[in-house]
């Protein structure tokens, strides 16, 4: 499955659920509000854009937001919402895509970087931010932590979320690090409709060698953007990257 088959047009007119789900208040705005803290004055990035989620209300926060997006259909969809000159938007790959310009913050949610299947891919996405971060900027990462603990001997999958209308199920691929997303989705009848992600899962302490790698210092962690405290039963977390004080942009 590659990423653009999977960002495809029906992906896109789903991907919005107003109020509900990553788009309910008490998800976004506390994402919107530490991004715009992290910005500090600056202009941010944000790698994997789609429809705008964060960067629309971020950009209504006074911050000017550039985009890079390898989906046509989602940035179609971004613009139903704001212009090219409102948020400028760079069709690529968030591991090489080069946008104009130099930010104080790069950033990537809602475990986007795990849509990267290899490891070379994830470290040139770090290299990327690098690349486009000032001196003292920030690169800041939303992602899951691996449910590994919950896999029985000679199981591969996990159900992670379950309500009426929705079952989450993860299959894992241990030896290469892989874990396909199945999501299933139930209407009045008898029939669901299923829907799968590719992705390649990261420790933490793996992503903090690929933040070395790319000449990043680990700045802090926590379990969400609330600043909850990360520890050993956390389900994902915020990790924040910073670039050292004489670090030159396009050097990575």
């Amino acid at each position: 499955m590659r990423q653009d088959e999977i960002w495809n047009a029906d992906a896109a007119r789903r991907y919005d659920t107003p109020g509900t789900g990553m788009f309910a208040p008490e998800v976004l705005g506390p994402t919107v509000e530490r991004l715009a803290e992290f910005a500090g004055g600056g202009g941010a990035l944000e790698f994997a854009i789609g429809t705008g989620r964060v960067a629309v209300p971020l950009a209504a926060r006074g911050v000017p937001v550039t985009g890079v997006e390898l989906s046509q259909p989602m940035i179609d969809k971004l613009r139903s919402k704001v212009d090219e000159v409102t948020i400028p938007v760079v069709v690529g790959d968030m591991a090489t895509a080069v946008a104009p310009g130099t930010y104080t913050l790069v950033y990537l949610v809602y475990n986007t970087i795990a849509n990267l299947l290899t490891q070379a891919e994830q470290v040139a996405c770090f290299r990327n931010a690098a690349r486009h971060l000032a001196p003292g900027g920030r690169f800041v990462i939303e992602l899951w932590v691996p449910e590994l603990r919950k896999l029985p001997p000679g199981q591969q999958a996990v159900v992670w979320h379950s309500e009426p209308g929705y079952i989450g199920l993860d299959t894992y691929d241990v030896l290469h690090q892989h874990v396909v997303s199945h999501h299933f989705r139930f209407d009045d009848g008898t029939q669901a409709r299923l829907t799968r992600t590719p992705h390649r899962y990261i420790w933490p302490a793996e992503l903090d060698l690929m933040g070395q790698l790319a000449g990043f210092e680990l700045e802090s962690r926590h379990a969400d953007w609330t600043g909850s405290d990360f520890t050993a039963e956390s389900r994902s977390h915020v990790s924040v990257y910073r670039t050292a004080p004489g670090h030159q942009p396009g050097t990575r």
